[in-house]
């Protein structure tokens, strides 16, 4: 009889511990449960900006019968280019010439192929203008072509538009994109009757920056040149845990 009521204690102790273990593994696995229960979301921001530096450049071309001839007609032509762009707000020293560059136009048969016999000479040189005034840059573009009638022949490139403050503005764009997604993952578990937790994790998208009022899009990202008005994008994956 002893014995048995020397049993009782320990099995007491034992089945109070073990009903104890139970209510610990009950709470840990829905605490993790709960921790595991995550919404996942897309954030965006948008932002219009204005590029304040431009960029023009061309090719003024010339073909001779000889290389001396083409040599001196590039340098003829060089002065009265310079005379525009002086009338337009750029002296000689805010224009930069390039390394000139020439090569020999060979003789063709009927049936297209080279003979080997030089029958002129081609001389070239490339030019860059470059101002903050990105509308100035725009008009220059457009109306430069005019020099043909002085007997210039230069071919324009599409001019380049930069916004300088790109990297400052990357920061502000993605954490906009950011809160935006915080916004979208507080709406959804509001709507399901949840408290948002904290995040858990964040990717942010590649940038896009397209002509205003464009559609266009990338995977790797766009960076827009050619307009003056732009767009740009930012994205943010996040994920956040659900209470």
């Amino acid at each position: 009889m002893n014995n048995k009521n020397n049993l009782v204690v320990p099995f007491l102790i034992l089945g109070l511990s073990f009903v104890i273990g139970v209510f610990i593994f009950v709470g840990v696995w829905k605490s993790n449960q709960s921790a595991n229960q995550t919404i996942t979301v897309t954030g965006s921001a948008k932002k219009e900006i204005v590029s304040d530096l431009g960029f023009l450049r061309g090719t003024i071309t010339v073909q001779a019968v000889s290389p001396e001839y083409a040599f001196r007609e590039l340098n003829r032509q060089k002065p009265i280019l310079l005379s525009y762009l002086e009338k337009k707000g750029f002296s000689e020293d805010k224009v930069e010439f390039f390394t000139m560059n020439s090569y020999p136009v060979y003789e063709k048969n009927a049936n297209g192929y080279s003979t080997g016999r030089v029958i002129a000479y081609v001389y070239n040189q490339r030019m860059e203008i470059s101002s903050t005034d990105v509308n100035k840059i725009k008009e220059i573009s457009l109306d430069i072509a005019s020099l043909v009638e002085q007997g210039i022949n230069f071919s324009v490139e599409m001019p380049e538009y930069h916004y300088t403050k790109l990297a400052e503005l990357k920061i502000e764009i993605q954490a906009e994109a950011a809160k935006d997604a915080m916004i979208r993952a507080e709406k959804i578990a509001e709507a399901t009757g949840r408290d948002l937790g904290p995040m858990r994790t964040a990717r942010m998208g590649v940038l896009q920056i397209t002509p205003k009022f464009s559609n266009l899009i990338s995977d790797y990202g766009i960076n827009d040149l050619s307009s003056i008005e732009k767009e740009i994008i930012g994205v943010v994956n996040a994920s956040f845990e659900i209470e």
